[in-house]
């Protein structure tokens, strides 16, 4: 009877699992099996579903916060952390009072005194054109020496302007806002807004490297005085070349 049993424990369907699983002793138990019966078909490519390809690990995307991290740009300097990095002996105090005083940045601290330093003598004008959308500033004498050109196009539109230097002239906002005409020899960029039309700037033909400024544009409170030279635009070429100090008032 014992051989009988042992007879039977190997018919075709034991056959088939031992085969599978590479000869499991009778005593693994059906998970032991199932398990045996997956790595011999995925070793072997004799499963009923056929090869089955190695499963490589997918990297991990990386998380947001990092992801945000990454892109966030570098913090701006603190005042401390910029005050830190200067030796202002004693007036390191004095220093970071002020700044706290004036609620500035360092840049803004340092542009104020630089400014100040560097335009002695001179007031900060703001202007822009009527509708708003063009604002500037820009540093010049509070007592302004305007010219009264009477070329083609200044004649008709009163352009009576005082020039300045690239450097003491600040857009503020409105780049978007201006358009630009020029004729003849394209030299003077006439600039005026495209809302409300009204030219509070402009770059002259006398001056290429520097601007032409509106004094009836600018913002009330800042000029003292005004002196208007009538210019000879007509006859351009002789009045620049008799003028002695026009050619020169856009540099420093």
């Amino acid at each position: 009877m014992r051989r009988t049993r042992s007879a039977v424990a190997t018919d075709p369907r034991e056959q088939r699992r031992s085969g599978a699983s590479g000869g499991l002793s009778g005593g693994e138990s059906r998970a032991q099996r199932s398990r045996s019966r997956t790595r011999a078909g995925a070793g072997a490519g004799g499963g009923a579903a056929g090869p089955q390809p190695s499963a490589k690990p997918r990297p991990k995307p990386p998380p947001r916060a990092q992801e945000a991290a990454a892109e966030e740009p570098p913090p701006r300097d603190t005042p401390a952390a910029s005050v830190s990095a200067l030796d202002l002996g004693e007036q390191r105090e004095r220093w970071e009072t002020f700044q706290k005083r004036q609620r500035l940045s360092f840049e803004g601290a340092a542009k104020l005194l630089l400014d100040t330093f560097e335009y002695q003598g001179l007031v900060k004008h703001t202007g822009g054109c009527h509708c708003g959308a063009v604002r500037f500033e820009v540093w010049a004498s509070a007592d302004l020496h305007i010219f009264d050109c009477n070329c083609s196009i200044c004649k008709k539109k009163q352009n009576r302007h005082f020039i300045v230097p690239a450097s003491r002239f600040k857009l503020l906002k409105g780049a978007e806002s201006i358009t630009t005409y020029t004729f003849n020899t394209h030299k003077a960029q006439h600039t005026f807004c495209k809302r409300c039309g009204v030219q509070s700037f402009y770059t002259p033909r006398s001056n290429p490297g520097g601007f032409g400024i509106a004094p009836h544009c600018l913002d009330e409170g800042t000029v003292r005085s005004v002196i208007t030279e009538e210019f000879n635009g007509s006859d351009w070429e002789r009045a620049m070349k008799e003028h002695k100090t026009i050619k020169n008032m856009s540099k420093e």
